[in-house]
């Protein structure tokens, strides 16, 4: 193959075929070295157990772990033992049924198991508890009946676990226990009585709504529907943290009395810290002056507790002690993309045009689980790059709930608000005019996100008065010359055509009328061309380069030679 110059093809239109021919791409396949080890034997088993006991529908293909750029979705792996171990494994909401694998049991590196939001049933096993190196299990939202093992209950009081359950009972109505099934039926009598209430209570409530709108009319103001929220009394309703509670004093201890500042926010400023066993975290302090209230910062750390995605910021703990409350969560090496974007990292090189590919896909994916995922579908409110935070090998995580909103019921799409929530730059203009926020409003945040990973420039800069992103971007995209766009610290390194399907769909998910903008799992979709469109252009850079030997050089097709404008 190597000794032949040139391959030639034609194309030779058929008898019936009414346009000229037209080539637009060539696949070529070629053998990767992989200089990586395959994962655990032990460990491979196990994962092949489970993949065929619940016939996972991923693309769960080849090695788990080996190689790192194609490891399997949901399973995460340490590589620096001789063998890759899978340390992590992510199963939520991935339509799971029956009892709990047996082979959970051989993932003997495994530290976090989440199981959430499956159909599994039966009751929950003892032998997970012998998985010495397990920190997190999550098993909420599935059909388990029976009461929690006794060894995992020890190991969550220890601190040894963080055990989330639905606390023994089954959300499928078909695990209750004969001590629950009687008290259903003491209690049949009592909500007789209510019910035949409620007709009367239902009249009072409408009379005091009716008399709410006359006054409110009389006062000559409009009327915005509010939609009703959680209550979440710090006094009478205590939070149903599963996560592991900490006193000011050890907050004190963990982040060395409170000595480094990595963050500031609405809620106050955020510490970095260290636990016992040297993991780091963030320490989110609620400020006595923070614009934001207690009944707020609650909201955020209700949040953080019943969403779980790998594309998501995970809750460690949580401190309510007397006037002080915080929150603790995972730490992110690597700040936020506004401050990479900024150049405010410390960093020498700025982001590669495949890299700023990554973390916006990777934070769609965790605004799409907020929208689709979540059992109440979450609106962020708040999208930008300051919220998504990046990890030590940049993967990305929202962050920041504060400002999110529960869509109530399966039909609405919208809710309304009282006061104008986000940051300026970011926010929906429809929302402006309506004060109706929804799963649009955070795409059209989005779209600015995708606005600023082009151009590098921020939402808003100082012109005559405050100039949006997309009135700086719309002369040159006007006149089509996409240099004038791109950031210039790219340096050109990209691949044109990503770039402009990235363009094409950030003034899709801004257009002024929402019906007219994608979803997040559209905008997960386009994403995920322009990679691959980044992809084979660095593959094209890599084949084409100076050390390329010239025989390797000459096995690829000569297109020019064949396909010439006049063949088109």
């Amino acid at each position: 193959m190597y000794g032949t110059p040139r391959y030639n093809y034609s194309l030779e239109a058929t008898a019936n075929s009414t346009l000229p021919p037209l080539i637009n791409a060539v696949e070529i396949h070629s053998l990767m070295l992989l200089t990586e080890m395959m994962t655990d034997l032990g460990d491979l088993e196990a994962i092949m157990g489970i993949r065929e006991q619940y016939q996972m529908k991923r693309n769960w293909m080849g090695d788990p772990c080996a190689p790192k750029k194609y490891s399997w979705d949901g399973v995460s792996c340490n590589r620096s033992a001789t063998a890759p171990r899978i340390t992590a494994l992510n199963l939520s909401s991935s339509g799971l049924t029956g009892h709990i694998s047996t082979s959970f049991s051989m993932l003997k590196a495994i530290t976090s198991l989440d199981l959430s939001y499956n159909k599994l049933n039966g009751t929950i096993p003892d032998y997970l508890a012998s998985l010495s190196s397990l920190k997190v299990l999550n098993l909420t939202g599935n059909c388990f009946s029976g009461p929690v093992p006794d060894v995992l209950l020890k190991r969550s009081t220890s601190g040894l676990l963080t055990l989330r359950t639905d606390n023994g009972t089954s959300k499928c109505n078909n695990g209750l226990s004969p001590d629950n099934i009687s008290k259903k039926k003491k209690i049949t009598t009592p909500v007789i009585v209510v019910i035949s209430i409620v007709p009367l209570v239902l009249l009072a409530v409408a009379l005091s709504t009716l008399c709410i709108l006359r006054r409110r009319s009389q006062d000559a103001l409009p009327l915005i529907e509010e939609v009703p929220e959680r209550k979440m009394d710090v006094q009478d309703h205590q939070l149903q943290f599963e996560s592991k509670q900490f006193t000011y004093m050890q907050l004190a201890n963990i982040t060395n009395k409170f000595e480094r500042i990595i963050g500031n926010g609405g809620f106050g400023t955020v510490y970095h810290g260290y636990l016992e066993d040297s993991t780091e975290v963030a320490v989110k302090l609620l400020s006595e002056t923070s614009g934001q209230g207690r009944k707020e910062f609650l909201a955020e750390a209700q949040n953080l507790t019943m969403v779980h995605h790998k594309n998501l910021v995970t809750l460690v703990g949580y401190c309510n002690d007397g006037e002080h409350l915080a929150l603790v969560y995972e730490y992110m090496a690597q700040g936020s993309l506004y401050d990479y974007l900024r150049g405010r990292t410390g960093h020498d090189r700025a982001l590669s045009w495949r890299e700023r590919l990554h973390i916006v896909l990777e934070a769609a994916q965790g605004l799409d689980y907020l929208h689709k995922g979540c059992k109440l579908p979450i609106i962020h409110r708040d999208v930008k790059t300051s919220n998504i935070l990046l990890g030590q090998n940049l993967e990305a995580k929202i962050a920041d709930f504060g400002l999110s909103k529960t869509i109530i019921g399966n039909a609405q799409t919208q809710v309304s608000t009282m006061v104008l929530v986000g940051t300026p730059g970011y926010i929906d203009p429809e929302y402006y005019k309506t004060w109706k926020v929804g799963e649009k409003s955070d795409v059209y945040s989005f779209g600015v996100v995708l606005l600023e990973i082009i151009t590098g420039e921020p939402p808003m800069v100082e012109g005559k008065g405050m100039v949006h992103i997309l009135e700086r971007v719309k002369p040159a995209l006007i006149r089509g010359d996409i240099t004038k766009i791109v950031d210039g610290k790219l340096h050109g390194r990209y691949d044109v055509n990503s770039v402009w399907n990235v363009l094409d769909l950030a003034m899709n998910c801004i257009e002024e009328n929402s019906a007219q903008r994608p979803t997040m799992a559209e905008v997960i979709m386009q994403l995920k061309d322009s990679l691959n469109l980044e992809n084979a252009h660095e593959r094209g850079d890599e084949l084409y380069s100076e050390d390329t030997p010239i025989s390797e050089k000459s096995a690829f097709v000569d297109l020019s030679a064949s396909f010439g404008p006049s063949a088109r």
